[in-house]
């Protein structure tokens, strides 16, 4: 358990440890000071939460729905091409081990076709910060932490070859129990909307099934934990798909599949410019006027930004340029080996500019299908140096509701 005598400071190294700034603890003076990442609020969203994206460098956006069961969380608009009529998966992540125990990630996710054009799905999602010791008053208080948002998409084919869905999501993030009278629970609601292409193309002599996604989540409003008096952006990803299905002869298959995604939040104004804008002639690590600053980043209008004119913002407000821009973009890439449908084996790479987080990190893992149900793992390994999340295992236990059907003769 952890101590704290103040919820702020917990929610900073909540938020710190997630994003792993920790591994810049050996860097020099001029890479910090061009460390900017993207601050929001509610980073548990950002959290691949299944095995089989997160076997495959948390690609997930075009993979073969087939028999996916996770696609809410990547992409909702791959439902209306799934195999079984209905599904439901539960994923579990013991989060952030090396640094504590009981922070853990749990995912409750399902779908109904309507018909073989339409769907329906959703997801419930508890992130659990573990049990914490602070101390106010003189006094031990303990809290418990936690996140969690539940949504629910309607999907559509509107031609053969492509679909689109849009959903809804409710945000709930307490990150204090019984602990101060000015931190409250924050709510927020989101939209998202999403597309998806799949079509067979000639490669060789070998005809392959191409899968193209769109997905732009939570685009919705601000968070607030005082009250309304201030009020964090939500982490609004746009992300880009692309996959590749490769077959090699009647029980064997390659995939291999990459996404791209940027998140449309705003970049804050940098500590460097406030001292570069109000004290040129002051040296820029100087930190005695920290408090000077929150009055100036306040002045930017960046706390009164709307999140609509924050999505439009964050694509061209970053202080390095469209250097930085770049920098911004985080991607990932995957393949996976199929042998009928029973035996998978994946592996992946993900890449974060160590700029805006340093999350580089191989991903691994296997699954295992039956006509009921399926047990996909996944295993990470980091490559960058102190990251708290290496050694991450995820579990996903799946059902087809065709297969249950079968057996009870339905």
């Amino acid at each position: 358990m952890m101590k704290h005598n103040n919820i702020r400071a917990f929610v900073l190294l909540s938020g710190l440890a997630l994003t792993c700034q920790n591994a810049f603890s050996q860097k020099s003076e001029s890479d910090v000071m061009q460390f900017n990442p993207v601050y929001t609020g509610v980073t548990s969203l950002s959290i691949a939460p299944d095995s089989r994206a997160g076997a495959m460098g948390d690609v997930g956006c075009a993979t073969d729905p087939y028999m996916d069961n996770n696609s809410q969380y990547w992409n909702p608009s791959k439902y209306p091409f799934a195999n079984s009529q209905a599904g439901v998966s539960l994923c579990y992540t013991p989060w952030l081990r090396k640094l504590v125990s009981d922070i853990d990630l749990a995912n409750l996710t399902g779908y109904y076709k309507l018909d073989d054009y339409s769907a329906l799905s959703a997801s419930l999602t508890y992130f659990s910060l573990g049990e914490v010791i602070a101390i106010t008053g003189g006094s031990q208080v303990i809290i418990r932490p936690y996140e969690m948002a539940i949504d629910f998409d309607y999907s559509r084919k509107l031609s053969e070859n492509f679909s689109a869905a849009v959903g809804m999501r409710f945000i709930y993030s307490d990150l204090q129990y019984n602990y101060s009278d000015d931190v409250f629970p924050g709510k927020a609601f989101s939209a998202d909307i999403s597309m998806f292409y799949q079509n067979y193309i000639g490669v060789g002599r070998r005809d392959c099934l191409l899968g193209l996604g769109l997905n732009a989540s939570n685009i919705g409003s601000k968070i607030s934990y005082d009250g309304g008096q201030t009020n964090e952006f939500i982490p609004t990803n746009l992300r880009l798909g692309a996959s590749l299905t490769i077959p090699i002869d009647e029980y064997n298959s390659f995939a291999i599949s990459a996404d791209a995604n940027k998140l449309m939040v705003p970049t804050r104004p940098t500590y460097q410019q406030y001292m570069a804008e109000v004290n040129p002639g002051e040296d820029p690590k100087d930190l005695s006027y920290t408090s000077d600053y929150a009055q100036w980043l306040a002045s930017t209008g960046y706390n009164e930004m709307s999140p609509i004119a924050g999505i439009f913002k964050s694509f061209s407000d970053a202080p390095g340029g469209f250097k930085e821009e770049l920098r911004e973009i985080y991607w990932g890439v995957g393949a996976e080996y199929n042998y009928n449908d029973q035996f998978l084996l994946r592996g992946g790479y993900h890449y974060e500019n160590e700029y805006k987080g340093n999350r580089k990190y191989f991903t691994v893992g296997a699954g295992f299908r039956m006509n009921v149900f399926s047990l996909d793992a996944a295993y990470l390994i980091s490559t960058a140096q102190s990251n708290p999340l290496d050694q991450t295992l995820r579990f996903t236990l799946s059902f087809d509701m065709d297969g249950i059907k079968q057996i009870f003769g339905r």
